[in-house]
């Protein structure tokens, strides 16, 4: 009897997961075989296209001023937000992870509640705040503004790496004081060396966030074109009634998509082990 309830079981389950594979993938792979169709119209009668072109490909280097359209401009500049807010959301992030994971403090507690609270809420909530500090600061239009809203965003999503933290053995801290190691010694020394799982984690989902961002790059770089990032310039070369170009759109979404899919892809070992073990306490 309990044989067959768990055939069923697993049964259902395996037919819940090839549904949402079917739910994910066939979307992703309409948006990149019209990447490849002939025309500038995603609709198409097949999921193949009758005719295969990789001229919307090679229209993405092209130099079309005219169009004011800077596809490679807008690429690099993505890369250099993402990769910049990566290093530094990261060390943000792990730092406060272990403060409030390894030290007892007045207020510790508080803290905690505090962080958690205001990371239930989605970040768009604070748009006009961040807007208005970043004029103040004469910052808008920068890539260091957004670079600092996703730095500083980072430490709110700590509570994994807290809980990797957790399962540190104190023994290895007591023994670096001991031999006279300061706090920033024990940290950079001992514990990120071992912290090889969950600083991927946090890397890979900071990366990732600041490559996929619409909301705030669309705030802060709203009127510095050439500043803009990938999500900023594929959306606006859409969002117009005159345009047509939605071929193009898959194209450059296909090749957005490659960095953060190739990350994940090669890391994805480390990723799973930093997330099981960050979510085992805290």
């Amino acid at each position: 009897m309990n044989k067959s309830k768990n055939g069923v079981k697993l049964f259902f389950s395996y037919l819940l997961l090839i549904l949402v594979a079917i739910c994910v993938f066939y979307p992703t792979l309409w948006i990149i075989m019209s990447s490849f169709k002939v025309g500038n119209s995603l609709f198409s009668e097949t999921l193949i296209p009758k005719q295969l072109t990789l001229e919307h490909y090679a229209d993405l280097f092209k130099d079309q001023k005219d169009r004011d359209f800077r596809f490679v401009q807008w690429y690099w500049n993505t890369i250099k937000v993402a990769t910049i807010s990566m290093v530094l959301g990261t060390l943000v992030q792990l730092l406060t992870a272990y403060a409030i994971s390894r030290y007892r403090f007045y207020g510790r507690k508080t803290l905690m509640t505090t962080i958690l609270i205001l990371g239930m809420f989605p970040g768009f909530m604070s748009m006009i705040a961040t807007y208005i500090i970043l004029m103040q600061l004469n910052l808008l239009g920068t890539h260091g503004a957004l670079i600092l809203v996703y730095t500083a965003g980072a430490a709110l999503g700590m509570f994994v790496a807290k809980g990797y933290f957790d399962t540190l053995p104190k023994a290895l801290e007591e023994s670096a004081r001991i031999d006279g190691a300061g706090h920033l010694k024990i940290f950079f020394s001992i514990f990120l060396p071992l912290s090889r799982p969950i600083m991927t984690y946090v890397a890979l989902t900071t990366f990732a966030g600041a490559w996929v961002d619409f909301i705030f790059a669309r705030l802060i770089l709203s009127k510095a074109r050439d500043q803009w990032t990938l999500a900023v310039g594929l959306v606006e070369m859409v969002d117009t009634y005159t345009s047509t170009e939605f071929t193009l759109f898959a194209a450059g979404s296909v090749l957005a998509a490659i960095p953060v899919t190739v990350l994940f892809m090669a890391l994805q070992k480390l990723l799973v082990e930093g997330l099981t073990a960050g979510a085992t306490k805290g």
